[in-house]
Formats: structure tokens, sequence, C-alpha cells
């Protein structure tokens, strides 16, 4: 099933010609489901779920691209949208100390930059978007100016073509700052507080206030090799069981490769990475459901057969991404209310790259990552689910990548780890701020965070359309509980004031 990215992708037409459809729910908007019926024609939503990515660092200056002769050409449709992007003062008169640079196909391969929690909160300088090169790009081994770089349409060629096709926002956010497990955890149960075990006294890095800021391990998970950490509470998937509803992860490397001289898992599948070393195909603190004990799979058990794949059974909804494939090609040429033996395409599907087709910067980049989203829409869009489809790409954090917006912030955090809206001095002691909470908020949440890519990829998506509403990733988790008439999470969650991708993006 995995091939090398092709230049061009196949252009779903009935997407164009279901223009006057509105985005995720032509139909029934609103409307109170019976029994985890779908609210909305989308009986099955994808969530494509990527790591490190700035908006402006794959979509700055779209629609246009340089266009040179030795790369993939990108030319817009006629009456292209323009985003909220680099401008030609943003260009060359940056606020920063370097001015953002284009990144050609030959320099896909970068430098990770520094996503930690205090250090993105310093660069955004109250706003002022002015101390990129001092916190979020120093210290990764490259000149800090890398942090300035992006990408056009000559090498996220199949996302700027997917724009084109289908829906995007450009006013999505991070629900709070921080790298891939506060996004994660974000995008699964709309809270990040909660750490209610450890193996192990936990680092300020990662945990303050009983808040997860940082990347500790999943408690719940075999693999896990340092610190870890459990939380309480529910999230997506408990609420989907709840209702009976089917739903599954599935993760790249998640299927184990042995067992230690204790019985426990191995997860030891490596690729190459953009870097030229082998890259884990399993990273743990990539998986939210493992922080849960409802919803973990700890000793990683296969499904019991094909057909249980998305219900409950010894996998616990926790899945490798061969297990996707399986039911792919189970699905092929079934019928969408018989699927025959197999049990369908589940209700509510995340997937996970393998680490090195994951986009993070440092072990991955955007072409291996344009391999995987290709070859998976692809497949997916064979299947007879796809007529009651929607796919949404988005992403986990930005990588500290420079942006030029500054999120509205609607949490404030006085912990520690807080740099908002203090001095942005380097070297500075954290000031503490990220505003004023209000009295018995949960703490280490200062959000919104980064702003970051989000397209959506289904025949009720509108064509070639930019949506501008305010969202962030617990606006998917919102989402899910709108269409299956699931209750909110409750205790703080983000769900209950994330923006509706409802009519937007």
């Amino acid at each position: 099933m995995q091939t090398r990215f092709p230049v061009t992708f196949r252009r779903l037409r009935r997407a164009v010609e279901l223009a006057a459809a509105i985005f995720l729910g032509a139909s029934g908007l609103g409307l109170a489901a019976p029994n985890g019926a779908p609210a909305t024609p989308i009986r099955h939503l994808v969530v494509i779920f990527q790591e490190n990515v700035s908006f402006d660092h794959y979509f700055g200056t779209y629609p246009n691209a340089s266009n040179p002769a030795a790369e993939p050409a990108f030319l817009p449709a006629p009456g292209t949208p323009l985003p909220n992007g680099l401008t030609p003062a943003l260009l060359n008169a940056n606020p920063n100390s370097a001015n953002p640079f284009r990144l050609d196909r030959s320099q896909a391969a970068t430098c990770d930059q520094d996503h930690d929690y205090t250090p993105e909160q310093q660069a955004f300088h109250a706003g002022l978007m002015d101390r990129f090169l001092e916190f979020t790009g120093a210290g990764t081994g490259c000149d800090p100016s890398q942090v300035m770089g992006f990408f056009d349409g000559n090498t996220v060629t199949a996302l700027w073509n997917y724009a084109q096709a289908f829906s995007m926002s450009d006013d999505s956010f991070g629900t709070t700052f921080g790298p891939s497990t506060p996004g994660a955890l974000n995008l699964v149960s709309g809270q990040t507080h909660g750490v209610n075990v450890f193996n192990q006294p936990v680092s300020s890095a990662d945990v303050v206030a009983g808040t997860v800021i940082g990347d500790p391990q999943p408690f719940y998970d075999d693999c896990s090799t340092r610190e870890t950490v459990g939380l309480s509470g529910k999230n997506v998937g408990d609420l989907l069981n709840a209702q009976g509803l089917s739903w599954g992860w599935f993760q790249g490397g998640f299927r184990p490769t042995g067992a230690s001289a204790n019985g426990q898992a191995v997860c030891g599948a490596k690729h190459t990475g953009s870097d030229g070393q082998p890259k884990g195909d399993y990273i743990p603190h990539h998986e939210p459901f493992q922080y849960y004990a409802s919803t973990s799979n700890i000793h990683h058990l296969s499904p019991t057969s094909v057909s249980m794949i998305g219900q409950t059974d010894q996998a616990n909804h926790q899945y490798d991404l061969a297990d996707f494939w399986s039911l792919v090609l189970a699905l092929q040429g079934s019928d969408e209310d018989d699927p025959g033996a197999g049990a369908g395409l589940p209700a509510v599907t995340f997937l996970k790259a393998p680490g090195y087709q994951d986009g993070h910067a440092g072990y991955s980049d955007p072409l291996d990552e344009q391999t995987f989203l290709v070859n998976t829409i692809n497949a997916l869009e064979t299947l007879p689910e796809w007529k009651h489809m929607a796919i949404l790409i988005a992403w986990d954090d930005s990588d500290g990548w420079y942006d030029h917006v500054m999120p509205p912030i609607v949490s404030r955090s006085n912990t520690a780890a807080d740099a908002l809206t203090g001095p942005s001095i380097p070297g500075a002691a954290p000031s503490g701020d990220c505003g004023t909470p209000a009295a018995g908020s949960y703490l280490g949440r200062c959000g919104y965070g980064p702003r970051l890519p989000l397209l959506v990829i289904s025949p009720y998506a509108k064509a070639n359309f930019i949506d501008h509403g305010v969202t962030d990733q617990s606006s998917i988790l919102r989402f899910i509980e709108d269409n299956w008439n699931l209750p909110r999470i409750g205790d703080q969650s983000f769900d209950a004031s994330a923006g509706s991708l409802l009519g937007s993006v």
C-alpha cells in the first residue's frame, strides 16, 4: 500500500460538483440524533493527526508558489481565496531578527525547533510575535534563523492541492501552548489536567500544577521507556463506548516486535528517518488513549479478528496501522450498509503515521509525510463509506516554527512555566504570567497556542474554500460529540467552548 509520494494526486471531482454543500453538514445541523445516529450526513470521521507544523510554515504564501524549473509547479485555480498569510511587509520587514524565507524541496529535511510550553510563549512576546529566533529557534543545533523557514506548493504540493479541491482553515489553533502530548490529549479529551499516577517524580518540564505541559510517556503502555504519567477523567473513547459506537486509534509501530524478559511488549519496528538515522515507528507519547486506564491497550494486544476492529475486545480500540490496512482491504468492493464479514469502517477513526512519515522535523519531512497522506486518502476514497465520510488532516503542535498570528487567549495561567505576557529576554526567568486565571480554573493550560493548519476532505466540503472562524484542536472533539449526540467531557474540558466545525473548518 505504501509508495513514494507522487508529484500530483487524484483529485476528487465529486467534491467540486458539490460546491454548494456546507462543510461537515449539508442538512440536519444541530439536530439531536437518537441512539448515536449522526446528526449530519457524515457517518464516518477519519482524523489524520500529524506532527509539528505551524500554518505559515506550510501555507504562509498560499496559493502563490515560486515554481522553479526543477520542482513540481503549482498553479492556483482561478478565484482561489487568500488566507491570512505572509504579506510583503512580513516577508521583507519582519519584526523578528530575520525575515521568513522559502525552503525548497532539497531542504525538506530540517532541524527540530524548540516547541516547549514556556519557549513558545516567550517567542510570542505578548502578541508582538518577534522573539522566535531567541526562543523557539534556539538550541536545535541549527542556525536559529531556520525557525523562519517555510515551504510552498512546490514542496507541500499535495497539501496545497487538497486545499484547492476541498476546504481549509486559516484560524485554527493548538488548544494550549506546548509539544506533542498536550496536543494529542486536547484532541481526544480537551483536557491536559488530571495527572493522577506516575512511575517516578515527574519533571516540572513535563507536569505543572497537575497539568501535562511536556512529553511524559503514557503510564498504561508496556512500550513506554522513561518518565510516565496517567490521567484521570474521560476522553472521547469513553463517550463513544457508552453509546455503543465503533471507533479506533491506529498508529504505526503499535504491534509488538517481541517481548522483554519480564514479558512486556517491545515496540521495536524502525525505519530510516529524514536525518538518515533509524527512527522508531511507534512513539508512545503520541498515543493519547494510552494515558487513560479505561481506553488503554497496555500490552499492545491485536484485535481478535478483522471483524472486531472498531469493536470492544482485547485490543480495546488501540491498533497498529497494519490493522487499518487489513480493514481497508476487507472493505474494498463491499457495501457500506452490508460490509459482509467485516464490521465496516468505524464511526470515528484516528490515524497516526509511523515516526518517519509523521512530518516531525528532525526525523521526518514533508515529502515522506505526504507519501503517507496521499496513499491513505487514496485508499479511503475507494471505500463504499467515502460517500458519507469526512477526513480531517490536523497537526499536534507547531514545532516552534514562525507564525505571525497571535491566538486569542481563552485560558489563562500563572504557573512558574508561564511567560506569555512577561519580559521576553534570553536568559531571563519566566515571568509566571499568562494573564489572570479565573478562580478555581486549572493552571498550566495557557491557550490558545500557535496557529496550525486544518484541512477537510469530504464530499460535503466546499471546494477551494478557506474558513476564518476560530477553532482549536478540541473543536474536532466537539464535532464528534455533536454529530453523534454525545455528552460533553466536563471538568473544564475545552470542548465546551470550542468553535464549531459545522459550517466552517
